[in-house]
């Protein structure tokens, strides 16, 4: 015989505060083209001026090897991600690599990423302990206020290790 009994809830409060539990996560956002178009602000929050393309930069620190690791980035309202591999996608100019050890970090980490509607998501069979970078870019195209609930990494069979970013707010003017 076998049963699961599950629980979904939404917790009143929005904002979630970091978590490590095998991973440490660090989200921030950038300007692509003019640098006043992105700021944070001294609460933590963001404001970016509204049509401007953002750079996403997830910074994930795994202290040892991983197997089967996903990280999922769930996008604030306000913002729509440029995938730039669709024939009718803008360009975005790439990222500058990121160098570690005096070595030039130019391929990716990941073996597989999803840029969908609401999130992006990039999938690793084997992850050595580092420092790793992941960016997309997205536009910030509705002006509000807005909730990022926090990027999230995890090991998908042992998903007891994990780690989290905290919430950000966004306001998009």
């Amino acid at each position: 015989i076998y049963y699961r009994l599950g629980l979904k809830y939404a917790s009143k409060n929005l904002k979630a505060d970091a978590a490590d539990y095998g991973f440490t996560v660090t989200r921030s956002y950038e300007a692509i083209d003019e640098p006043n178009d992105v700021k944070q602000n001294a609460d933590g929050s963001w404001t970016i001026k509204a049509g401007a393309r953002v750079r996403v930069k997830i910074q994930m620190v795994a202290p040892t090897r991983r197997y089967h690791v996903a990280l999922v980035d769930k996008l604030p309202a306000g913002l729509e991600i440029i995938n730039s591999a669709l024939a009718v996608a803008e360009s975005v100019p790439d990222a500058p690599p990121v160098a570690r050890g005096g070595y030039d970090y130019r391929r990716n980490w990941f073996e597989h990423q999803n840029l969908r509607d609401e999130r992006a998501e990039a999938f690793a069979a084997q992850l050595w302990g580092g420092i790793w970078i992941y960016t997309y870019a997205a536009r910030a195209t509705t002006p509000g206020e807005f909730v990022a609930p926090p990027a999230k990494a995890e090991e998908m069979y042992s998903p007891e290790t994990f780690g989290r970013s905290a919430t950000d707010f966004v306001r998009i003017e």
